[in-house]
């Protein structure tokens, strides 16, 4: 019964460490990876433990307050430098590529573990975006627990010669990339930075001045998909691609000139036939804690710089500051002041166990 009860505990960071410091018996039953891997399995999603960015170098910003906050200092990367980009993070590892030694690195910041990949020759010239994801096999399994667990990275690249995108996978099993694969259709003009999104089995690109649609890549055919997007898309080069209901794929839209963010699902009807519905609308001003636009002040820049997979969470650019945006409750909190409008924020999301984590120290 105790067992029962203590699978129960929120997955706070805070929760299990100070139910272990009730009593030895607690703490031996709360350290074991039985118990811990049962735990994940009844809460099923991971808590957002903060967001990485990348300007001049890595950093991290919680986003928990306290007593669930992990200090920014307990994941820094080790040996930083300054000629990295941040290319992805999920299922709690980060991706990043060093444009100096022309590889990528699989980090894990809980137990600080680094996979360094050589790039294959055929992408170094273009742009490179990419993605990280578990490679866990095991019925039942939870992501967010995911340390000793083989991954994969997916390696896309914009070549500027014909216009069609190429991937290529790497299997931390083999420790080989596989072959390459290129897009049957050209996909021009798709440059620049942008979050990857996984919706079931496919990886979905959607990069803000594109012009030929929403990129998608299925991971067990390994093949390209271009989707047409929703009407508007195109002159707004403010989106963001999420899962919508039932696994299917959605798109966020901000529109700078009525202050709104437009929220779309692609439904495919009993004859195959896909189509866009615009299912929602929120209005910028009713979100509690963004700063107000004064009457007669210059339209604020403001964009959407993130998306926390399996919630209703955004991360938005308003007035020299990033805000988490949590839709549903229509409230909001500032996380951090930038300068840069281009930052992204990739979300940071894992389950955190109780003496497994000498480095990290909760600010209790």
């Amino acid at each position: 019964m105790l067992t029962e009860i203590l699978l129960r505990l929120p997955p706070q960071p805070s929760s299990l460490p100070r139910a272990s410091a009730v009593c030895k018996r607690w703490r031996d039953l709360l350290t074991d990876p039985g118990f811990f891997r049962r735990f994940c399995t009844h809460h099923r999603y991971p808590p957002l433990l903060g967001v990485f960015q990348c300007h001049d170098q890595l950093e991290f910003t919680p986003v928990p307050a306290a007593p669930d906050r992990i200090p920014p200092a307990s994941l820094d990367l080790p040996n930083r430098d300054l000629w990295v980009r941040l290319l992805g993070c999920r299922h709690g590892r980060i991706l990043i590529l060093n444009r100096v030694h022309t590889e990528v690195l699989v980090w894990d910041p809980i137990f600080g573990g680094q996979h360094h990949v050589p790039v294959p020759p055929e992408f170094n010239l273009g742009y490179i975006n990419a993605a990280v994801l578990c490679a866990a096999r095991d019925q039942g399994h939870v992501h967010g627990n995911c340390y000793s667990t083989p991954f994969k990275v997916i390696l896309l690249l914009m070549r500027r010669s014909d216009g069609r995108p190429l991937a290529s996978i790497y299997s931390s099993e083999t420790d080989t990339w596989g072959g390459l694969i290129s897009a049957e259709v050209p996909y021009r003009h798709c440059y620049g930075t942008c979050i990857s999104t996984l919706v079931g089995n496919v990886l979905y690109w959607s990069y803000p001045y594109t012009k030929e649609g929403i990129l998608g890549f299925d991971l067990e055919q390994q093949n390209f998909d271009v989707l047409e997007g929703p009407s508007g898309m195109y002159r707004c080069h403010n989106h963001q691609i999420i899962q919508a209901d039932d696994e299917t794929v959605g798109l966020e839209m901000l529109s700078d000139n009525d202050q709104k963010i437009q929220m779309w699902e692609r439904k495919v009807n009993c004859h195959g036939v896909a189509s866009w519905v615009q299912w929602k609308t929120i209005e910028m001003h009713k979100i509690l804690g963004l700063p107000r636009q004064v009457e007669g002040e210059k339209a604020s820049l403001e964009f959407i710089r993130g998306y926390v997979e399996d919630t209703d969470m955004i991360f938005l650019y308003v007035k020299g500051s990033v805000y988490v945006v949590q839709l549903k409750s229509m409230q909001s909190r500032k996380l951090f002041e930038v300068s840069n409008t281009r930052i992204y924020c990739h979300s940071f999301r894992c389950f955190y166990a109780p003496g497994d984590y000498s480095s990290l120290v909760l600010v209790l």
